[in-house]
């Protein structure tokens, strides 16, 4: 079933909106943004969200797509029923509309950062999460699906589930600044980033990153590059730092960890974030990995949409008193051969994080 001519559906949404907009809490629960927010949403994707009126039927306007789209996590056919439209209506616009939010909101909200927007990103990391020259913190995020037709085990995690992954690299303000989406399940993290366009533009050096600086001028320790955060499940490089191994480590490596953990912790925090706010990512996705892999990123560009569009940003300031952080890297050891470069630089900053650039609470935590 789809809108009819009469327009029964489009009375139906407008007195639910109606309604809605009375209540602040009750439209931010339902539709998971402010009533601001999607009157924004709507004047940047409208245009290209409308459909051209038949001689047979009224076409459904471009609010209520929307809001058909920003019910996505549910099944389509409890979506048709609260509208009401049609399955096959509401599989139309969530597949037209993923395409269509990402056209209207890339350009202005997860564009490649340049090299002012890679110091700006640096700069933040540095003031709130005490990790200079770091560009951002990188992960990846495992999104189950419907194990897709004659697909073998590409789509087969280790956890057991099929899934396509999300590699993301976040910024101090838990934005997604630059994302990859659609790897196989069983490929690693590090496998994800190294076959990654990502990935090869930071192998290359094509990221146009902020040249080297000296972290301090008290210590003749030369100049560093910036670099980005990662886990045990990544390799360390030159411009990529993970944890040291093992349980039992020196006190200094355990502070590194600590400070790389702190740091780190905003990627995962963002993939918190996003599964909370898209119930999408609460259940098996029962659709193409296609379709699937353009939902992640049309979801992604919604999640810095919001967070920079919101009346106030919930950024986690400090560390509160007394929390103490889990450190990565126990007892896992990847199997790569990092280069000696990469491991002065490691030990570069393992002795800055415990001298002149150590935290007060640092030790205690540890």
């Amino acid at each position: 079933m789809t809108s009819s001519a009469d327009g029964h559906s489009w009375v139906s949404f407008t007195t639910c909106c109606r309604n809605f907009r009375l209540d602040d809490g009750r439209f931010q629960r339902y539709f998971r943004l402010t009533r601001a927010q999607f009157d924004d949403l709507l004047a940047r994707v409208g245009a290209r969200m409308s459909r051209q009126d038949t001689n047979y039927r009224r076409s459904i306007p471009a609010a209520e797509r929307l809001s058909i789209f920003l019910a996505t996590g549910d099944s389509f056919r409890t979506i048709a029923n609260s509208f009401p439209v049609g399955a096959s209506t509401v599989a139309s616009i969530v597949s037209d509309g993923v395409t269509e939010i990402w056209d209207s909101l890339v350009e202005e909200f997860m564009a490649v950062p340049t090299t002012e927007d890679w110091r700006a990103i640096a700069q933040k990391f540095e003031e709130r999460w005490n990790f200079p020259l770091c560009c951002g913190a990188i992960d990846g995020k495992h999104v189950v699906l419907k194990a897709p037709a004659n697909s073998g085990s590409q789509f087969f995690n280790y956890k057991g589930t099929f899934s396509i992954v999300l590699l993301a690299v976040v910024d101090a303000d838990y934005c997604f600044r630059i994302i990859d989406v659609g790897g196989y399940g069983r490929t690693s993290d590090g496998g994800i980033l190294a076959n990654s366009a990502f990935g090869q533009a930071l192998r290359a050096g094509n990221l146009k990153l902020p040249s080297d600086r000296v972290l301090s001028v008290h210590a003749q320790r030369g100049p560093l590059p910036h670099v980005f955060v990662a886990d045990e499940a990544f390799p360390l490089r030159a411009d990529l730092m993970r944890p040291f191994p093992g349980r039992i480590v020196p006190r200094e490596r355990r502070v590194f960890n600590y400070r790389l953990s702190r740091a780190r912790l905003v990627v995962e925090d963002a993939f918190g974030m996003l599964s909370s706010q898209w119930r999408i990512y609460r259940r098996v996705m029962e659709v193409r990995p296609e379709l699937a892999e353009r939902c992640v990123k049309a979801t992604c560009v919604l999640h810095n949409f919001l967070r920079r569009t919101a009346p106030t940003a919930a950024v986690r300031e400090g560390l509160p008193s007394g929390v103490v952080l889990p450190l990565p890297g126990l007892g896992r050891v990847a199997a790569n051969n990092p280069a000696r470069e990469a491991i002065r630089i490691r030990e570069t900053f393992t002795d800055y994080f415990s001298a002149e650039g150590s935290l007060s609470w640092q030790n205690t935590i540890i």
